[in-house]
């Protein structure tokens, strides 16, 4: 059985089996209403960091936009995953809280902005659910947030089309926060690079 690793990516063999594994990878990370850093802890082989890019509070208008207007605070915080060892940024994410709809306990974590908002649930032990509302790929131009506002990924040279997933987050009968996660097109072959090298 010939090894992965021993594969030229650029020859024709090569470029189709990297087409079906980023296409199996990108399929689950798309698709899960489970947490995607435990999936991409698991491909990588290494713990996920948070860089918090911006944590703010937003006025209502910005929230009748996503449907949601309650009176109560709205944050947006945008933010970046890293791998801890290599140093890869994985996916540039934006999520809107509800604060009304989110449990006291996750809102303090999420206002100290040292983790993920879903390492935080998992922390806490609070039961969610997750609706995955739309994904896809889009090109790096055509990268909106959950305003549909240009943003600009902070994927280095990035000339892919991007996988993302919209969804909320509940943990009662109203979504208690709305994420928008790109992943790097890149994140499948930057581990076998790995793999290959060690």
């Amino acid at each position: 059985m010939t090894d992965i690793t021993s594969i030229d990516m650029n020859s024709q063999d090569g470029e189709g089996l990297l087409d079906f594994l980023q296409g199996l990878i990108f399929d689950m990370l798309l698709v899960t209403d489970g947490r995607t850093t435990d999936l991409l802890e698991t491909l990588l082989d290494e713990k996920m960091l948070i860089t918090v890019i911006r944590q703010e509070q937003i006025n209502e208008v910005h929230a009748d936009l996503l449907g949601e207007s309650s009176g109560a605070p709205y944050y947006i915080r945008e933010s970046i995953l890293i791998s801890d060892k290599s140093r890869f940024i994985v996916s540039h994410n934006i999520a809107v809280v509800y604060s009304k709809n989110v449990p006291l306990t996750l809102f303090e974590k999420i206002a100290h902005k040292q983790e993920g908002i879903g390492k935080s649930i998992s922390t806490i032990g609070l039961q969610s659910f997750r609706k995955v509302l739309d994904s896809g790929l889009k090109s790096g131009e055509e990268a909106v947030d959950l305003f549909q506002k240009p943003i600009q990924l902070r994927f280095p040279d990035l000339c892919k089309k991007v996988p993302y997933k919209r969804y909320s987050i509940y943990f009662g009968l109203k979504p208690g926060i709305q994420m928008l996660e790109y992943f790097n097109p890149d994140v499948v072959i930057h581990r076998l690079r790995q793999v290959s090298s060690s």
